[in-house]
């Protein structure tokens, strides 16, 4: 699954398995050999949406004031966790699971 795949990447580097390498047809080839350069379509939006992007119209102002106090004290310092932390890419295998399951009924 390729959101496996891609969640692998960040959560498992250990199992990520690179997209293997496009090919190109004789023309492009010719075309990147010649000192051209390939482009890609980029995506329209976000996701696809046609949106561009979210902007801050408006900037909030805050009367100036005093600065905050400190913040209090929590736990040590960051520790990275070990790889078992694999919920999400756990989860999408439940929900290939369950969809594999529905589409048999």
């Amino acid at each position: 699954l390729f959101a496996q795949n891609r969640l692998n990447k960040f959560y498992n580097p250990k199992l990520f398995k690179a997209p293997p390498k496009t090919e190109l047809s004789a023309e492009s080839r010719i075309y990147e050999n010649m000192g051209g350069e390939i482009t890609t379509q980029a995506p329209g939006g976000i996701a696809g949406t046609g949106i561009g992007a979210f902007l801050q119209i408006r900037e909030h102002r805050q009367a100036r004031r005093e600065a905050p106090p400190p913040p209090p004290e929590t736990f040590g310092p960051y520790q990275r966790k070990s790889e078992e932390g694999n919920g999400v890419i756990a989860m999408i295998d439940l929900l290939v699971a369950d969809l594999d399951k529905e589409m048999q009924e």
